[in-house]
């Protein structure tokens, strides 16, 4: 799967609805809601994990992935030292992180383009994206409203 900084992950566009990921991603493994009583959408398969928030009308808004064939600017990231991530992401202009440590977990938090790295023993575990707040304060929906 292809991670499209800003906008989403491979066909998934944030602001898509329920219905608009099932189209594309069959349905999921399984469904549940969270605690703030967003619907979280699981794919095993593709080892993704969607929410869908509550309170922006149940738009797909954030991702967490973990499988090894996760692609970001053409470079493939979990499972890689966090170094050697760096910097292929420092040659495509991103160096900027927030960093993070939970027990053996780090985070490398890049806010211009809204995602983390997640590490343990140094090596990229995880990856998050979620949709970028504009400077109005509001979600920055790449999914076309439909009319």
């Amino acid at each position: 799967m292809k991670i499209n900084l800003k906008s989403g992950i491979d066909k998934l566009l944030f602001g898509m609805k329920q219905n608009d990921v099932t189209a594309v991603l069959g349905k999921p493994d399984k469904n549940y809601k969270d605690e703030d009583d967003n619907v979280i959408f699981v794919y095993n398969a593709h080892k993704i994990r969607l929410t869908f928030y509550e309170e922006e009308d149940l738009k797909f808004g954030y991702a967490v992935a973990s499988s090894n064939d996760l692609e970001v600017l053409g470079f493939k990231i979990i499972g890689r030292k966090i170094a050697d991530v760096k910097k292929d992401f420092a040659a495509k202009g991103i160096t900027k992180y927030n960093q993070e440590t939970f027990d053996t977990f780090e985070n490398y938090f890049n806010e211009d383009n809204w995602f983390i790295l997640q590490t343990e023993f140094d090596e990229v575990v995880k990856f998050e994206i979620g949709a970028i707040i504009n400077n109005k304060d509001e979600f920055d929906w790449k999914f076309p409203v439909k009319k």
